[in-house]
């Protein structure tokens, strides 16, 4: 069953990005959350889109921050999470700076379980590489629209199988049942996000792919799951 993850949490219902987007998620059922990683003035992985954060008229830029002043902003701990949700599910993070990378992956491997689970994703073919080379327990992703990828697409597919890249993320609308086909013939994974509609679930589902990111979390879980019993008819 492809994984069902939770864009920045239960956006569509909570706050995004913030331990009750999670929890929600998780109660709905999704098995997976999504979120961004960036590292505060303190040195603590923190989860948030954008480097400056906004509440009311209140802004803080992340690196200037220390975590327990972007807490108070509803901005939490990678830790915290873990320590909220538990590890029983997976974790899509995007690395929104290559110096997050490191912090993660500490993060991760002090909690129990959450290592397996976590799957990191990037733009960048460099920092792929890197991470691979040192962390072979880590789910690697290359997260790119297709018209951003500059060599053919089949080639592209046996560089991430190569480089033991587990999963490609394109924009929905990027992906057709044959370029599925294509990435799974080397044993990468397809990952769509920005799946916000029903008929775009069924639409990906009928694709074949592996994993789905949707704010709307139990419209997705539902989809799914109705997908799982009666198939594409």
């Amino acid at each position: 069953m492809p994984i069902t993850f939770a864009h920045r949490g239960a956006r569509a219902d909570e706050r995004e990005n913030t331990l009750p987007a999670f929890e929600r998620a998780l109660r709905a059922g999704a098995r997976g959350l999504e979120s961004d990683a960036w590292v505060a003035g303190d040195g603590e992985v923190v989860l948030a889109h954008d480097p400056v954060v906004w509440r009311g008229l209140r802004r803080r830029r992340i690196r200037s921050s220390t975590s327990a002043d972007l807490a108070a902003m509803e901005v939490p701990r990678l830790g915290a999470l873990y320590e909220t949700c538990g590890t029983g599910y997976e974790l899509s993070l995007d690395v929104k700076e290559e110096r997050a990378a490191d912090p993660v992956l500490d993060v991760a491997r002090a909690h129990d379980g959450a290592l397996g689970r976590l799957w990191l994703c990037t733009p960048s073919e460099g920092l792929l590489r890197r991470l691979r080379a040192e962390e072979p327990g880590v789910h690697l992703v290359h997260s790119r629209r297709k018209r951003a990828v500059d060599k053919p697409l089949e080639r592209h597919a046996a560089e991430l199988a190569d480089r033991g890249v587990d999963a490609m993320n394109m924009h929905h609308t990027d992906w057709s049942a044959g370029l599925v086909a294509l990435f799974h013939r080397f044993g990468v994974k397809a990952f769509a996000w920005d799946v916000q509609e029903v008929r775009h679930m069924r639409a990906v589902l009928a694709m074949g792919v592996d994993g789905l990111y949707s704010d709307h979390v139990e419209r997705m879980v539902a989809t799914v799951a109705e997908w799982s019993v009666d198939g594409p008819g």
